[in-house]
């Protein structure tokens, strides 16, 4: 499973080009007060982790759900057969 971190491209579809306007954002809508260096390193880099309120801050302050800002890839999976426990 491959999950990718879409936070730049949920921005951009709401007009938000850079970290200093997000940042004004999440402090003016979710009440968040993040540093310049965590806005951008959210902004630019696939994060290893995020935390539960930075997360809902950042839907908050971008009027989105968790779906926009991380975008799934499952392996598919070959067909099962009937005896296959691993289904």
């Amino acid at each position: 499973m491959k999950i990718r971190w879409r936070l730049r491209m949920a921005a951009a579809q709401r007009e938000v080009w850079t970290g200093t306007p997000l940042q004004r954002l999440v402090a003016e809508r979710a009440g968040l007060q993040m540093s310049s260096a965590s806005v951008s390193a959210l902004f630019t880099k696939e994060p290893s982790q995020v935390k539960m309120s930075t997360l809902i801050a950042l839907c908050t302050a971008l009027e989105c759900t968790p779906n926009d800002l991380f975008e799934v890839d499952t392996p598919r999976r070959a067909s099962c057969r009937p005896t296959a426990t691993s289904c």
